[in-house]
Formats: C-alpha cells, sequence, structure tokens
C-alpha cells in the first residue's frame, strides 16, 4: 500500500447534527473512504500496532466493519471472517445478542471460520457502547481462538465501551467524546 502520508483523519470525519433522531452527532467516514490517501493511511493506522503478532483473523462486523476489515485483512495477510446480521449466512452459525442504546442486536459467524490456531483481531469503523464488539469478543471466546485486539477508526469516549471489552489491546484513531 505504499508509505503513510501524514495527515489529520479528524478532518475527513463529516458530522452529521440530528442524525439518524434529533441529539444524535452521526460521525460520517463517507468523507474519509473517498479520499484514496485518508483511506490509504486509515488502514495502515489500524493495523500497525498488530503487524507483528501473528495475526492469521481479522473479525469485522457487517456492515461498516467490513469497509476497514478487507482491506486491513489484506496488509496484514490474514484471513477475514465477516460477522452478519442474522439469516445472511447459509449455513449454521455461532451467534451472539448485544444490547444497543435503542434496542438489541444479533451477529453471525460461520461455526467453521475461526479455530483453535487463530490470533484474531477486531476492526470496526466505531466504538461507541462497545456492545459488537463484546459480542464479537464471546463469539471468538467460544470458537477457541485468541484474540490479540481491537483497532477501531472512532471512539466515542462518553459512552466507555473500552472498559466492556477484553483486557487486550485497544486501539482507537479518532476520539470524540460524544
Amino acid at each position: 500500500m505504499g508509505e503513510v502520508i501524514t495527515m489529520d483523519l479528524k478532518d475527513y470525519i463529516g458530522i452529521r447534527l440530528d442524525f439518524p433522531k434529533e441529539g444524535i452527532s452521526f460521525k460520517d467516514i463517507t468523507p474519509l473512504i473517498q479520499n484514496h490517501e485518508a483511506y490509504q493511511q486509515t488502514v495502515k493506522e489500524l493495523i500497525y500496532p498488530f503487524k507483528d503478532n501473528g495475526i492469521t483473523k481479522v473479525v469485522c462486523a457487517d456492515a461498516r466493519g467490513f469497509i476497514f476489515g478487507g482491506p486491513a485483512a489484506l496488509e496484514l495477510g490474514a484471513g477475514l471472517v465477516i460477522a452478519r446480521k442474522p439469516n445472511k449466512l447459509p449455513y449454521v452459525a455461532m451467534s451472539e445478542t448485544y444490547d444497543l442504546e435503542y434496542g438489541h442486536n444479533t451477529l453471525e459467524i460461520p461455526t467453521d471460520a475461526l479455530s483453535e490456531q487463530d490470533r484474531v483481531l477486531i476492526v470496526d469503523d466505531l466504538l461507541a457502547t462497545g456492545g459488537s464488539a463484546k459480542a464479537l469478543t464471546n463469539m471468538i471466546h467460544r470458537s477457541g481462538a485468541t484474540l490479540v485486539g481491537y483497532s477501531f477508526v472512532v471512539e466515542l469516549t462518553g459512552l466507555k465501551g473500552r472498559d466492556i471489552l477484553d483486557k487486550v489491546p485497544v486501539i482507537s484513531l479518532i476520539e470524540y467524546e460524544f
């Protein structure tokens, strides 16, 4: 992917007030991924702390996690495990339900996607309450694989999502209170 071009990635996050509902300040990654240099730097920074950790699989959540998980897996020379929403996988899957601020959601992964030999990095666009990352963590543990760390593009620090995650490295490139 070439050399990393130094830029402030926060300049490429759009702030959309009152979306998807009043009082929410939505952090929009669209401007970031539309800029080749910013997107490239983001992927490099997401994987840099883990590049020598023997990662064999990157796990990412439906759907924005796929945007960063795929390139991260390629850059690490690892496989990609996509966690889908219910009824999107045509075969038996492990599933985990987690709470959202406004309800709950479920993620599923193929039961044979991970093994005890795998060293796993979770990559996602956003760490908020930590629910989806914790759901992925629980499935990784059930598979017998080793979770090496978490890497997020944006973290909403005021929601304290990292507090419920495993005590492995948690990287976030851009931080906002909310």
